[in-house]
């Protein structure tokens, strides 16, 4: 009867300490998770633990505060130095100096360097005019030179020099060679266009600019012979 009246007292305890769960405030829940969790740190909702707070990082079971320099921000990384310098300042020996911006260049979209202005190019520290040669434009695309020549120029020893097109060849968009091709049935020779001589039983190729042989004939010694 004594162990019938002890479980019942057990049984009774275990459904007060649910019924007091149930009406625990979150904030007391909180307070449970916080034991162990040490100063500048903040218990993690799921699975246990803790982690160091902003600004501080975990050393020897404590959370030690992170050396932030001047013009810098503490940041969430696990690793590296947990801080980060702010926009127009970059790391120099642990510390956030000014970024020296040259005349005629302005501070990057990240905020970390600086770059040139359209018409300039970076030499060492410092931003150089372009010289666009006469019959030539500035070029938006990573260009070596930073410019490219009009239509109908060719870049030559640092000048637009204009492409001459030979008789039966036409202009092509081209930043390279020559910048002219020869029409259907004709080929480059030099500086001119040359019909292409087709012997028997051949044709102009798809290049338009040399000949094949009509099928089942075979090209021999310049000519088109069965096989």
């Amino acid at each position: 009867m004594a162990t019938i009246n002890l479980l019942c007292i057990h049984a009774a305890r275990i459904m007060s300490l649910v019924a007091l769960l149930a009406v625990l405030p979150d904030a007391a829940f909180a307070q449970l998770a916080s034991v162990g969790v040490p100063e500048n740190a903040t218990a993690r909702t799921y699975g246990g633990g803790w982690t160091c707070n902003r600004g501080f990082r975990k050393t020897d079971g404590a959370c030690r505060a992170i050396r932030v320099p001047a013009n810098a921000f503490p940041t969430d990384g696990t690793y590296g130095s947990g801080w980060q310098c702010r926009r127009g300042f970059k790391n120099a020996d642990k510390n956030c100096v000014a970024i020296e911006i040259p005349k005629n260049a302005y501070l990057n979209a990240f905020g970390d360097s600086w770059q040139c202005e359209r018409g300039f190019e970076e030499t060492g520290d410092t931003c150089v005019l372009i010289e666009v040669p006469e019959n030539g434009y500035l070029s938006t695309s990573l260009h070596a030179s930073g410019w490219r020549c009009n239509r109908g120029y060719r870049a030559d020893n640092e000048q637009c020099v204009a492409i001459k097109v030979p008789k039966n060849g036409y202009f092509v968009e081209t930043s390279y060679d020559r910048g002219w091709d020869c029409e259907r049935g004709y080929r480059a020779a030099d500086d001119s266009c040359v019909i292409v001589k087709v012997p028997a039983n051949a044709h102009i190729d798809y290049s338009g600019n040399n000949w094949e042989c009509d099928r089942p004939f075979e090209k021999s010694g310049g000519k088109c012979a069965m096989p």
